[in-house]
């Protein structure tokens, strides 16, 4: 038997301040990040995060490979040394996988097959890094298989993931669970992929204790604005995968998305307990990048999505978010990098926590100095940046909720200008 460790991890910490000195922003800073509307990260963190992921791998006498893999993770936004206080340290995946099973050796199917068990991501969620939005991220406790290849062309990966809701009705039974089964599907070596995603929680549309007629009115299950919420779901992609960009360097990548129900959270599947039977959301995403020229790179990336019905009847939510990262490489160890983004929306929350109907534009503009390791591609790190970052926004927006940043003294419509100095590392 053959054994392996590995380590890694992603880490992203700095500060930014405005002319009052408070720094805010964050992706999700406009009123369309309430739905998943993510803008522009560049410049518009205000965030210390980290990940840190070990591996432990064997091989047994029989060929079989095994894998256990943990992955503890904490954010939190105050810039003290010691935060053990605020701390949100957390295991976020924790599984084993056993690959390449001398049992299956002789089947065609499932020679290269993978099982697993435990709570962890999918392994093929996939996001645009330039917003930090996941184009679809499945997570949750449950076991699957990865790579049965039912053709020498189309391989599939299927799981059974749970999830819950949150605490709810008596103490026999308050914890409220969803189950998503997945069908991925991959074409043409993995160009194309189909993924079809059932979303079932029996309990988050009743009553979840029925002994009388008095405990089932008490305890009956309701979102924020009073209306009975999905038992069920559906959720499908259709996705394509370019390993270049039209025949350039980089890659480029288009994506359908379209749910239900209980899936009309189309990115975190199966995790807003909140969506009605009716709800309805249709996304579309492209994104990719390539070298302009010797010195230059560019990552344009377009998601534009509408949701409907979601958490009131006739609620309307849409927003397209247009975002450019330029990277100009100066020396060997540094670039300027440049990000534009813009975000249109258009959102009748119809009261929904508080929200109210908000239409307007967002722009953002960021100037980053940035020293690396080796410059010559986006996703080489660590990273080390100063950054300068310009936005305003329509006035309108400044009263969709009182909870969120957009409004909050100093922190208007107007025009708004932010400093600050980041590192960001994977590896």
């Amino acid at each position: 038997m053959s054994d392996g460790f590995t380590f890694g991890g992603y880490a992203r910490s700095g500060i930014m301040s405005n002319k009052s000195g408070a720094g805010r922003g964050g992706p999700y800073v406009t009123p369309a990040g309430s739905v998943g509307g993510a803008v522009g990260r560049l410049g518009n963190e205000v965030d210390t995060y980290m990940e840190a992921k070990f591996t432990k791998e064997s091989q047994a006498a029989n060929g079989t490979r095994s894998k256990y893999t943990l992955m503890l993770a904490d954010g939190l936004e105050t810039p003290n040394d010691w935060t053990a206080a605020q701390s949100a340290l957390n295991v976020r995946q924790v599984y084993a996988e056993l690959g390449h099973l001398a049992s299956f050796q002789d089947s065609p199917l499932l020679r290269n097959a993978t099982l697993w068990a435990g709570k962890r991501f999918d392994r093929d969620n996939y996001d645009i890094h330039w917003l930090d939005r996941g184009i679809v991220f499945l997570a949750g406790t449950g076991g699957g298989i990865y790579d049965v290849h039912l053709a020498e062309d189309w391989r599939i990966n299927a799981s059974l993931m749970s999830r819950s809701y949150g605490d709810f009705g008596t103490e026999e039974n308050k914890d409220i669970r969803s189950y998503v089964a997945t069908l991925n599907q991959f074409f043409d070596e993995g160009r194309w992929q189909v993924m079809l995603n059932g979303i079932s929680s029996g309990q988050n549309d009743a009553s979840l204790n029925d002994k009388s007629r008095q405990e089932f009115a008490r305890d009956t299950r309701v979102n924020k604005s009073g209306f009975s919420p999905a038992s069920s779901g559906a959720h499908g992609m259709l996705a394509y995968h370019r390993p270049d960009f039209f025949g350039q360097e980089g890659y480029f990548k288009a994506a359908l998305l379209y749910g239900q129900g209980l899936g009309a959270e189309v990115n975190s599947i199966g995790a807003d307990g909140d969506l009605l039977d009716q709800a309805q959301t249709l996304r579309l995403a492209l994104y990719g990048h390539t070298r302009l020229n010797q010195d230059w790179r560019i990552a344009p990336a377009l998601i534009a999505e509408q949701s409907k019905n979601r958490y009131v009847p006739g609620d309307d939510y849409r927003y397209m978010t247009l975002n450019v990262r330029l990277a100009n490489e100066l020396t060997s160890n540094f670039e300027m990098q440049y990000e534009l983004s813009w975000q249109t929306m258009n959102l009748n929350a119809l009261g929904y926590d508080g929200r109210q109907a908000a239409k307007g534009d967002y722009w953002k503009l960021t100037f980053a100095p940035t020293f690396k390791a080796q410059t010559g591609d986006f996703f080489i790190r660590p990273e080390l940046r100063l950054f300068a970052t310009y936005m305003n926004w329509s006035r309108d927006l400044d009263n969709f909720s009182a909870t969120d940043d957009f409004g909050q003294k100093g922190f208007k419509s107007g025009g708004e200008w932010q400093l600050g100095v980041q590192m960001e590392t994977w590896f």
